[in-house]
């Protein structure tokens, strides 16, 4: 049997594992599903005859390199800082390698030596990066195909909760990692390029710099900047065109609300609040406020950032229950940021029916025969339930996909890479139809940011 190594069997490795474990008699596959905690890796396998679940420590280098060398392909779901030793590793023995994570300078500097043992290294194949590259790439390449020219191209991605289970104000739920919502944006300014121009957005201004965004079906959405657009300009070939902008999207309203917050300071996590398990709910938003003889928080909040009585906003963060006097932080030396992750994380989680959902939309604004043309792209993708969910699917299929086609010799071009040629992405989009994810291209007017090039 052929053995396929999966190390990490968290919440994004479920319909990964559950793809190979249904294709595995029939493509002769045996799966050694490898996680720290042995129960997770064995919850996983659901009992399946050709999956085996072993207790897994990365830092083991003599376990690490022993399970490698026994194997014929590695999958790594781990935290993107430790695909490194798993790829080196693999270079030593002649292992492909497959990851979702962005590819890191220490991988790069392994695509020599990876060419020259022929192995594939492939990255970035998961949703947002992953499946952005090949659906984006699919279009790009149609277009130049018939001698089109791309001048515009937008990118925007969310991970929401389905209408269905839409009982909140803000219109959101947890679907993944917390802490990376409420870090969102910081680090930097974000940067794009709009009608030739570049443009920055400090972390200050970010959310109320937003696009809107109309889903057939699904109504109005927003999205706002990420941090850096250009990143793939380049990769992509878009060193010509005028706007390159990718965005995260989210409800209409989520970005205004999510403004107050970031105003107050509360996604702050540079430094640690003094007393913080003692303080309640209330206390944190009262410690970013001015003091004041006779005025209570609320009003004091309302002042500060100038809320109106009938403003929505005031009901999303009441709904927070960021004035309760009664229920207490309870994080010793907490950030601001891991103190607001926690009050998120009680009232944004999922419960037990309900489904997330994930929006992509891509518009390539390109000319053609001197005309100027737009095709936009939309997929929307449900989950099932709380263990195969849409960022489970988006996330783990396209990396389930990718191994099975090197595995069998469909997928050859050796080195570190993203899937952006169409020796990877026509198969692994084709396939990824059968699951739900689905793209809807069509032609809409160009519009841009400035049609008829008139000088500002």
């Amino acid at each position: 049997m052929r053995n396929i190594l999966v190390i990490g069997a968290g919440r994004s490795a479920s319909s990964l594992i559950k793809y190979l474990l249904d294709k595995s008699t029939e493509e002769n596959l045996k799966i050694v599903i490898a996680d720290l905690s042995v129960e997770l890796a064995k919850k996983k396998t659901n009992n399946h005859p050709n999956a085996t679940a072993i207790a897994f420590d990365i830092f083991d280098a003599e376990q690490r390199k022993k399970e490698i060398e026994k194997a014929d392909i590695v999958i790594s779901m781990l935290p993107a800082h430790l695909h490194i030793e798993v790829a080196k590793d693999c270079v030593v023995y002649k292992k492909h390698m497959v990851t979702a994570s962005y590819i890191s300078p220490a991988m790069q500097e392994l695509d020599k030596v990876a060419k020259e043992n022929g192995v594939i290294f492939m990255n970035e194949i998961g949703l947002d990066p992953g499946i952005d590259h090949m659906s984006a790439m699919k279009v790009i390449d149609e277009i130049r195909e018939k001698g089109g020219e791309i001048i515009l191209f937008e990118s925007f991605c969310g991970g929401l909760v389905a209408p269905e289970s839409d009982t909140n104000l803000w219109n959101y739920k947890f679907t993944w990692n917390p802490r990376n919502v409420v870090l969102a944006g910081q680090g930097g300014a974000a940067k794009f390029i709009q009608e030739g121009t570049y443009k920055y957005i400090p972390y200050n201004k970010l959310f109320r710099r937003t696009e809107f965004l109309d889903v057939e079906g699904y109504g109005r959405f927003e999205a706002y900047a990420n941090r850096d657009s250009l990143k793939y300009r380049s990769v992509y070939g878009l060193d010509n065109a005028l706007t390159v902008y990718r965005g995260t999207i989210r409800k209409v309203g989520f970005s205004r609300a999510w403004d107050i917050l970031v105003q107050l300071g509360m996604t702050d996590d540079s430094y640690t609040i003094d007393n913080s398990e003692e303080m309640s709910y209330r206390d944190f938003t009262n410690s970013f406020l001015p003091y004041h003889p006779t005025d209570i928080v609320e009003i004091k909040l309302r002042h500060a950032q100038k809320i109106d009585q009938d403003d929505v906003i005031w009901d999303k963060l009441v709904e927070l229950d960021l004035f309760n006097p009664n229920k207490k932080v309870e994080l010793t030396k907490a950030t601001p940021a891991q103190i607001l992750e926690k009050i998120l994380a009680e009232k944004w989680v999922l419960k037990e029916d309900d489904k997330d959902m994930i929006v992509m939309y891509h518009k390539f604004g390109y000319t053609l025969n001197g005309e100027n043309k737009q095709i936009d792209a939309t997929m929307v993708c449900k989950g099932d339930d709380q263990t195969y969910t849409s960022m489970a699917k988006t996330v783990g299929l396209p990396v389930a996909i990718a191994t099975l086609k090197i595995l069998n010799g469909e997928i050859k071009t050796p080195g570190v890479q993203i899937p952006i040629s169409k020796e990877v992405y026509s198969p692994i989009l084709k396939e990824l139809e059968d699951y739900g994810v689905i793209f809807s291209e069509y032609e809409t007017p160009y519009l841009g940011y400035n049609p008829d090039n008139i000088s500002y």
